[in-house]
């Protein structure tokens, strides 16, 4: 680490139970003189109403939840069009087929109301409704020209942090891979956590989704691109979700549980986009494009194997990890205590349900090969802390296969 690094955090973050319905009222700000296109769009100021395009998908409609952002926003002056069309690793066709929806429509704002699948697809249909193309025409850092329509998120899950974060991460199903659209203009413009929105999720996607959190947490703490305030966010956030993932799991009304979830995912996701991830989430974006495995179950499966591989680059660094979650370090070398940490992580899978790689039914060995080579061409393989090759990718492939046979 030498000392140079940014920081910008675009976002305006209202957190509390109960903020969902003040959604409208806060988005009314984000548009209140002229779209892109020169149309005036305060009600205020006597122009057209502006007009919400809301991405969400059917479960989030049927809990209500997606209807009550809607309301919020009617009622704050927003004329509505609802876009469900979104699949859990966000498909680049759903994508595409959204932004022409946003822009027949004329979008002035997005709202994703959703985890990490709605709230990545919002951003993608956002650059879509002001640029032309596919959303693959974007893929890669800073391509997109210009900006696009304010994006609001409102998340569900306690898990990707994308509410505060400038990617997309989107399956271009010719490839069968996943790509990153990433630009500061998708960083949505504000975001709305509720973890009243959090209550009602089933108890695997819980355990997923918080476990995806702890792992951007802790790649963002030990990977090459760490800095101070990265740092800072990143065991903050490890501070709050560690000892909150057990309890959630166990009580998905534990209301004290569900806000440290929801308040550390969004720290994690604030480190991560601050920092970098590594090789858990190249591994866990390989599957999610071959096998549509969903992220937060991908990324689960490979953490303990990834941080025993990654512990001997930066030994001090794991074992802060471990100390911030409490582990009982007495006497402990940082390399013993990055071996405890390693142990902990593998029980606190097994303790909340997340299942083995090798029990998935999709997953195939003669695929290996395929999974180790897109891997390794992920953009975060370079900030991994550990050099790590294909054969690497490759050799956690076949260990995490075979010890979960």
């Amino acid at each position: 680490m030498d000392g140079t690094f940014g920081f910008h955090l675009p976002t305006r973050v209202e957190v509390g139970n109960g903020r969902l319905g003040e959604t409208g009222k806060l988005a009314v700000a984000l548009v209140g003189s002229t779209t892109s296109g020169g149309r005036r769009t305060s009600p205020a100021a006597g122009g057209s109403s502006p007009r919400a395009l809301v991405v969400t998908d059917a479960g989030l409609i049927r809990a209500g939840i997606a209807p009550a952002v809607e309301d919020s926003l009617r009622q704050a002056g927003f004329v509505c069009e609802r876009f469900d069309q979104v699949q859990p690793n966000p498909k680049d066709v759903d994508c595409n087929a959204g932004g022409e929806i946003a822009r027949h429509f004329g979008a002035d704002l997005i709202v994703a109301v959703g985890g990490g699948s709605v709230i990545d697809e919002a951003k993608a249909i956002a650059v879509l409704t002001t640029h032309p193309g596919r959303i693959g025409d974007y893929e890669g850092r800073g391509r997109v020209p210009g900006e696009v329509p304010p994006i609001v998120a409102v998340p569900t899950t306690a898990g990707t942090g994308s509410e505060v974060t400038r990617s997309a991460v989107i399956t271009d199903t010719g490839r069968r891979f996943k790509m990153t659209v990433k630009d500061i203009k998708l960083a949505p413009k504000l975001a709305v956590v509720d973890p009243e929105t959090t209550y009602a999720l089933p108890v695997g996607l819980t355990a997923s989704t918080g476990m995806d959190a702890l792992v951007h947490a802790v790649e963002a703490y030990t990977c090459r691109a760490a800095n101070p305030v990265s740092d800072a966010m990143a065991l903050a956030a490890i501070a709050r979700i560690y000892p909150a993932l057990r309890r959630v799991v166990r009580d998905g009304h534990d209301k004290e549980a569900r806000y440290d979830m929801m308040v550390g995912s969004l720290m994690a996701g604030i480190a991560f986009s601050h920092s970098d991830v590594g090789a858990v989430h190249c591994l866990a974006e390989a599957l999610g494009g071959l096998y549509d495995v969903p992220h937060g179950v991908a990324n689960s499966m490979f953490f303990p194997a990834v941080t025993a591989f990654n512990a001997p680059a930066a030994p001090e660094r794991h074992a802060r990890v471990a100390a911030t979650c409490r582990l009982p370090l007495g006497g402990l070398t940082p390399s013993e205590a990055a071996g405890l940490l390693v142990e902990e992580l593998a029980r606190l899978a097994t303790d909340i349900g997340i299942p083995k790689f090798g029990s998935l039914p999709q997953v195939r060995p003669e695929d290996f090969p395929f999974l180790a080579e897109s891997s390794f061409r992920n953009g975060s393989t370079p900030d991994n802390c550990r050099d790590i090759a294909v054969s690497d990718y490759l050799r956690l492939l076949k260990e995490s296969y075979q010890d979960s046979r």
